[in-house]
């Protein structure tokens, strides 16, 4: 099977944004590596917040408020092939680093000093599904490339916070009440909601839903009847429905392309 970045067709040069729950960030440094490896030059951020890169997902972290300060220290790592990380800053009394506005994704865009920016545009608090409140996902405007992700874990599961951030709004998605079982139905309700994990994409962004940690054959199954369900219920929400599962690399399990 081809790999991630040549399902989507991912060309010279862009923004990925990645939002939902359940593996943004496993895939943002999955894509910066394959990126990275053809040879692209690559910068990997967030416009919310993000665990420190460990030294494995990414060997070099830049930290400025200032996109231009991070753009000059980019500069110090020419030719091709190059995968930097940045963020804003450091969150006080924790590990996690703060994001960039928007229009700081636009600015390095517009530098050409990256050849992609991949952006983890969403927070889920670790969980495998969320809902967005009224502020996210904070997906930039100049984004090429928009990947919603969901874990398949949470079929079969009862609503609640335990699975699922946000799961009162993610209720009101799905049309199940709480502590009910969260159903294919369901799943694919949310996905295809203007108000799920897409929300706020720009027009001219290409879509890719990701339905992660299909671990067994069961869950691969229920990933395609997910797939399924959207293209009855909302066959244009995204260019395909990919179904795998992000450890330390990737698993590409099945692609349901749209109109398939």
């Amino acid at each position: 099977m081809e790999n991630f970045a040549e399902i989507v067709g991912i060309g010279p040069a862009g923004v990925i944004s990645i939002t939902g729950g359940g593996g943004k960030t496993s895939l943002m440094f999955h894509l910066a590596r394959q990126l990275a490896y053809s040879g692209k030059r690559v910068l990997t951020t967030t416009t919310t917040k993000i665990l420190a890169p460990s030294v494995e997902e990414s060997r070099t972290l830049l930290i400025s408020q200032d996109p231009q300060v991070i753009l000059r220290h980019a500069k110090a790592h020419p030719g091709p092939g190059v995968h930097v990380s940045a963020a804003a800053g450091h969150i006080p009394h924790t590990e996690k680093l703060q994001g960039f506005p928007r229009e700081a994704i636009r600015t390095f865009e517009d530098s050409g000093e990256f050849d992609w920016v991949v952006v983890e545009a969403d927070g889920a608090a670790r969980k495998p599904l969320k809902a967005p409140a009224a502020h996210e996902p904070v997906i930039p405007g100049n984004s090429t490339i928009v990947v919603a992700l969901a874990g398949l874990e949470v079929l079969g599961r009862p609503l609640g916070e335990e699975m699922v951030f946000r799961s009162e709004l993610a209720g009101e998605l799905m049309q199940i009440p709480q502590g009910e079982t969260i159903t294919v139905p369901a799943l694919a309700r949310l996905l295809a909601h203007p108000s799920g994990g897409f929300k706020g994409a720009p027009p001219q962004a290409r879509r890719f839903i990701f339905l992660n940690k299909a671990d067994t054959p069961e869950l691969q199954e229920k990933g395609g009847e997910v797939a399924l369900q959207l293209k009855e219920i909302a066959p244009s929400v995204a260019e395909a429905v990919i179904v795998g599962q992000l450890r330390q690399e990737i698993t590409l399990h099945r692609v349901y392309p749209r109109g398939e």
